[in-house]
């Protein structure tokens, strides 16, 4: 998955550096291929990028529960604690 994103990429940087460069020659055909680029990696390389990051995660931990709001007060009134120890 890894290398078919980084091909895709690569295929995409120079699909849109090819539709500028014929944008100075052909302003229609130019615009075309760029528009074709913006939606080509807006539908399918970002849904693709996301779902290679997110593969495997728990969503729960990145969810603001009452779980996850005590874990973080806990956290940072230990880290108080040991500030004011250090005084």
């Amino acid at each position: 998955m890894k290398y078919v994103i980084r091909i895709l990429f690569f295929a995409l940087l120079i699909s849109g550096s090819i539709g500028f460069y014929i944008k100075s020659q052909d302003p229609i055909v130019g615009n075309r291929i760029i528009g074709i680029t913006v939606l080509a990696t807006s539908f399918i390389l970002m849904p693709l990028f996301i779902y290679h990051r997110w593969k495997g995660k728990n969503v729960k931990d990145y969810l603001l529960t009452d779980d996850n709001l005590k874990k973080m007060k806990d956290f940072n009134n230990s880290k108080e604690k040991n500030n004011t120890n250090s005084l």
